[in-house]
């Protein structure tokens, strides 16, 4: 029949051309160096977490000095010398994604120096105790790296910028999670809604290769470990879960808009206050953050993987090591004023975090037995509703805790809470994305270049 594919032909366009196998080549490298990034992110990172909480631990009162004046440092130096680095990292790949953007200001957006200073700068703020999270940011960092591979492809590579970018993103969810399928899930809901049919298996296989990288540096274990959910039924879950959807969709919802807030600027005297006085405010936030760190011991700060992990670790009573309503509270505040305070820093870990603690504030309220599912169901709900991704929240979190068992409840959950959110807030990352777009309209006053070669 004419117009069927001819096998032997497409065989041999495959297989032939040594300048084709070379950009494959090329991309595959590139994915593994975008792995082996947030890989040293991620154990960079962890070492900034492990010395202030020595410092924290060896003086309680350091966090009061140390916290203010580290903020306002890394808030001084990200301004003056790269301004692309501040926020989560998540809004820039989609502002460099977006066909609007002139490829002459790309570079501000996404680059290998960027990629370089998002990852020091993340640091920073988990070193000054920041409530930030690193994930985030390296969807910016691996979407750097990846983009590099511009310059060794040909021409007639048919691979373009966009793909790279969509790629290196989603390579770097997947190795951050050590979640290889999320990071796709996180490439077709939230970077891009089309890839090009010739190279679309090669991107996805870049994604693929920075996750087993990371699968090969930190093993192929659950990141919290098992959730212990096999012999709960739907009716079991169906009120608490609920609750939790409920509470995750408003708390997330209200953690979003008030990020919008902050980013874009209201007639009020605290962002006046911020605009004139930026590194003095961020220095304030901090101050603000420290006493939160002091009274809640620590827990209410940094990234949050630990406090979640000893709740879902204690299966007879997650609530045990967890302050009830309290903790919720102060990792909602200290993670609003870490964004507010203009560091380089995503919303990922802390969010799940927060879900966590809605899970662990129900299962306390309700006294129910099934907390560790409750918190599981909180991790994907929050997570969900502060990005309005219902579907990569429930694959991450799924992967994460090795909850496949819970693969209906968390997608009800990721539905429910994402659908809350969106009658509370604007889509976090692509509002602020719009927003970038608008001032760099404003700054440069011309109109948008097109790309004539899909670049």
């Amino acid at each position: 029949m004419k117009g069927e594919p001819d096998f032997l032909q497409n065989l041999r366009d495959e297989m032939g051309g040594g300048r084709q196998w070379l950009d494959r080549v090329v991309v595959i490298a590139y994915a593994v160096l975008a792995g082996l990034a947030v890989v040293g992110f991620t154990l960079l990172a962890d070492v900034a977490i492990e010395l202030y909480s020595r410092m924290r631990s060896g003086w309680w009162w350091a966090p009061l000095i140390w916290t203010p004046a580290l903020t306002a440092l890394i808030v001084w130096t990200i301004r003056r010398w790269a301004p692309g680095a501040v926020g989560s990292g998540v809004p820039q790949v989609l502002t460099a994604l977006a066909p609007e953007t002139p490829l002459s200001e790309r570079s501000r957006f996404v680059s290998l120096k960027l990629s370089a200073v998002k990852v020091l700068g993340v640091s920073g703020g988990l070193l000054a105790g920041l409530s930030v999270g690193r994930q985030g940011p390296s969807v910016q960092v691996a979407a750097g790296v990846m983009l590099h591979a511009r310059r060794w492809l040909s021409p007639a590579s048919g691979i373009s910028d966009r793909e790279l970018l969509v790629a290196g993103g989603a390579a770097g969810i997947a190795a951050a999670f050590n979640t290889p399928l999320g990071g796709i899930v996180f490439a077709i809901e939230e970077l891009s809604r089309r890839l090009q049919d010739r190279s679309s298996g090669l991107m996805l296989a870049a994604i693929v290769v920075a996750g087993l990288v990371a699968v090969s540096a930190f093993g192929n274990l659950s990141y919290f470990g098992r959730v212990r959910a096999d012999a709960l039924s739907w009716w079991s879950l169906l009120v608490p879960g609920a609750l939790v959807a409920l509470a995750c969709g408003l708390l997330g919802g209200l953690l979003s808009r008030l990020m919008l807030a902050s980013f874009t600027g209201l007639p009020d005297r605290f962002c006046a206050y911020r605009r004139k006085r930026p590194v003095t405010f961020a220095a304030i936030c901090g101050l603000v953050v420290a006493v939160i760190a002091v009274v809640s011991d620590g827990a209410a700060v940094g990234v949050g993987h630990e406090h979640t992990k000893d709740l879902l670790d204690e299966v007879a009573d997650p609530t045990a090591s967890h302050q009830p309503l309290v903790f919720t509270g102060l990792k909602f505040v200290a993670s609003w004023l870490s964004a507010w305070a203009g560091v380089p820093g995503g919303i990922f870990g802390p969010s799940l975090s927060l879900g966590a603690g809605v899970g662990a504030d129900v299962a306390w309220l309700l006294s129910s037995p099934h907390g560790a599912a409750l918190i599981a169901l909180g991790m994907c709900g929050f997570l969900a509703a502060v990005t309005q991704t219902p579907i990569t929240a429930m694959i991450i979190v799924m992967e994460m805790t090795d909850g496949h068992s819970m693969v209906l409840s968390l997608m009800a959950c990721a539905l429910l809470a994402s659908l809350v959110s969106r009658m509370i807030s604007r889509p976090l990352y692509s509002t602020m994305s719009l927003l970038m777009m608008r001032s760099l309209r404003d700054r440069t006053g011309a109109a948008p270049v097109p790309d004539p070669v899909g670049r």
